[in-house]
């Protein structure tokens, strides 16, 4: 069947862009933006997601305030709906655009009975990056086949909650987002039943996986890695990208150790350093201390209040609720997957960044032991 993104001249399989070329439900195509006041007063998360496979598309924000409230938007709608534009994308009030191709994006959330809306204008200062390419089997299925690229860069625009408007400093706002595609597993879709007759997934003793986004005047830092229970690394990428406008190449890294702190009561880090191992032989060790954090579990990674990214619930979907972060019975069913924003020293430079991190199972280095 025909629909609008045929009019572009990017196909790649002599087929059209209502479906793509394998039937894995989880395949997703998903973008996010994401980004906090460096004081740690906000922080905002809001994306778009599709599901062909399951004809559903949906989207989302959620803004955190002081770090013990989460305002949250849920929508979803059918992917076969309407297209007004090839450059936007909408889920009810939710639109969201392309406003010039690996640099901008605009992220707007219209007026709903929810209580929240917001306009974000996004423009690369670092230039986009891929992620280093995943593939995992387990017991003969795909387990994950997936890209995805990251940028950071300078916002503007405001939110609006319960009538209270916050216009955003540029000069005060720390902001990225990512956009990724294909099969995927665990948060954000990739958990969704399957149905029946399925092998069970292998379960590891234990795994940690971390990412670092840290933001400087002068460089960007960007590592990621996933170990098992022992602290054999089983996937890594990492390089130190330069703004835009000085036209520098971006330098590999190579090794990333940690000794890391975390909170008593969740699986999140409460401080501690990231040593860097760069291709060039140099070595920078980076002091990460949290100024707030958000729960992408709340906003459709995983099922929360009956509903997930993914899941399909007709062509006008609306939900929308309040979460208090200081109460851990309402945090402890999306914890597995956190987001701690942060701000980062190297040395005398001072940046802002983050730090995405799961850590199950065991993992007796620090103090881990069991599920």
């Amino acid at each position: 069947m025909l629909v609008p993104d045929d009019e572009m001249l990017c196909h790649q399989l002599a087929t059209t862009f209502d479906h793509v070329a394998q039937s894995d439900l989880r395949w997703t195509e998903r973008v996010v933006m994401y980004g906090f006041d460096t004081s740690g007063e906000v922080s905002v998360m809001t994306g778009l997601a599709r599901y062909p496979n399951r004809n559903v598309m949906d989207a989302y924000a959620m803004v955190t305030i002081g770090g013990k409230q989460a305002r949250v938007v849920r929508l979803a709608t059918e992917f076969t709906a309407p297209r007004a534009s090839l450059d936007s994308w909408t889920v009810g009030p939710y639109t969201y655009a392309v406003t010039e191709p690996l640099l901008g994006t605009r992220a707007t959330l219209g007026g709903n009975e929810h209580g929240l809306s917001l306009h974000l204008d996004f423009r690369g200062s670092f230039p986009a990056y891929e992620q280093t390419p995943a593939f995992h089997r387990s017991r003969g299925r795909v387990r994950e086949d997936a890209r995805r690229y990251y940028q950071n860069g300078v916002v503007t625009g405001w939110i609006e909650l319960d009538g209270r408007r916050i216009d955003i400093d540029p000069e005060q706002w720390w902001f990225g987002r990512d956009h990724s595609w294909g099969v995927r597993h665990g948060p954000g879709g990739g958990s969704l039943d399957e149905g029946p007759g399925l092998p069970p997934v292998e379960v590891p003793d234990g795994v940690l996986y971390y990412m670092g986004i840290f933001q400087f005047d002068d460089r960007l830092v960007h590592f990621a890695q996933r170990e098992t229970s022992t602290g054999q690394r089983w996937q890594f990428e990492g390089e130190v990208l330069y703004p835009l406008a000085t036209g520098q190449a971006p330098t590999p890294i190579i090794d990333v150790e940690h000794e890391l702190t975390f909170e008593p009561d969740l699986r999140v880090i409460s401080g501690g350093t990231f040593t860097v191992h760069q291709a060039d032989r140099t070595s920078t060790t980076l002091e990460v201390q949290p100024t707030c954090r958000f729960w992408p579990g709340l906003a459709g990674y995983n099922e929360y209040r009956g509903y997930a990214s993914g899941m399909w619930r007709g062509p006008a979907f609306s939900d929308g609720f309040t979460v208090d972060l200081t109460d851990l019975d309402q945090i402890g069913p999306v914890s597995l997957l956190s987001e701690t924003l942060c701000t980062v020293r190297m040395g005398d430079r001072v940046g802002h960044g983050l730090v995405e991190m799961v850590c199950v199972g065991n993992y007796p280095r620090y103090g881990y032991t069991g599920w």
